[in-house]
């Protein structure tokens, strides 16, 4: 799995003019699931989503967690991160793991955040999406549970 992390004061995200979830402090996470990922993945990368520290102590250095702020999480699908554009002008999604595998472990990725007790938003999975936010840093940070980034 990979995941675009931005710290951000509030986000929101909408389908079709709506907004299907929003939040204040906290993290957008924008994330691609891959052929390859599983059930272990989902939550290998909540639980390090929810313990990285991206936000700042009374000192202002970045050393608090998601969980010791309260913060929120805006969770939001997006299969381009897995896009390849290595060669040629049109990327390859190739990597990309199938819109039913993909849906079953982004509910798994969710829920292991949930049972973090943090509150989480969404956008709306395979739909057309316009996400605002305010990227507070700005921070934005990219995890992969195959570790490219981290």
């Amino acid at each position: 799995m990979r995941a675009v992390l931005q710290r951000v004061s509030e986000a929101r995200v909408r389908v079709n003019g709506e907004v299907t979830g929003a939040i204040g402090p906290g993290l957008v996470v924008l994330l691609g699931v891959a052929r390859t990922d599983d059930e272990g993945s989902a939550v290998q990368l909540a639980e390090k989503i929810v313990e990285l520290r991206l936000f700042n102590d009374p000192q202002g250095k970045m050393n608090r967690s998601l969980k010791e702020v309260s913060g929120a999480v805006l969770a939001v699908s997006q299969f381009t991160l897995y896009g390849d554009c290595r060669k040629g002008h049109r990327p390859s999604f190739d990597r990309a793991a199938p819109a039913e595998q993909a849906r079953a472990l982004y509910e798994s990725f969710l829920a292991a955040l949930r049972r973090q007790g943090l509150r989480v938003e969404t956008g709306v999975f395979q739909a057309m999406m316009e996400v605002e936010l305010v990227n507070s840093g700005p921070v934005t940070l990219l995890v992969d549970t195959d570790r490219q980034f981290y």
